[in-house]
């Protein structure tokens, strides 16, 4: 049987305990309860460097009906039209963007944070962002954020 996907999801009983405590730190963040990475890991009881090592990998699922929301990153020339060939990128494969944030360029890059709604993806996000990074002019993109 062939896997073909990169992600899986793992019911939390057979879990190593370290994700579930990376979670735990993210949720600690994101919530606002702690004032720092080092008050969270060490509330929860893991390391920073294994915290580190996987926050990135590592999200509990959501039950948000709607989809996900992700926030994703851009680093993009400053030439004319780049920003336009990613956001009809995101809408041919109906992502709903919610928010656009751009920096003015410095040294020709403009900084871009666009936060999108997933559910009406007719392509997993991992396609969507290997798409939009075949644009001549995007530098660099990461998700920052999910929920």
């Amino acid at each position: 049987m062939q896997m073909n996907s990169d992600y899986y999801i793992v019911d939390k009983k057979v879990m190593p305990e370290v994700f579930i405590k990376v979670v735990q730190v993210k949720e600690l963040m994101e919530k606002g309860l702690v004032s720092s990475v080092q008050e969270a890991v060490e509330k929860v009881g893991v390391s920073r460097s294994a915290y580190y090592k996987y926050k990135d990998y590592v999200s509990a699922l959501s039950n948000n009906s709607r989809g996900k929301i992700v926030i994703l990153a851009f680093s993009l020339e400053d030439k004319a039209g780049i920003l336009s060939l990613v956001l009809n990128i995101m809408a041919d494969q109906g992502a709903n963007v919610l928010t656009i944030n751009q920096t003015i360029p410095i040294n020709n890059v403009a900084n871009v944070t666009i936060t999108i709604d997933t559910a009406g993806l007719t392509l997993g996000i991992k396609e969507m962002l290997e798409n939009i990074s075949k644009i001549h002019g995007v530098i660099s993109l990461k998700v920052i954020a999910r929920e």
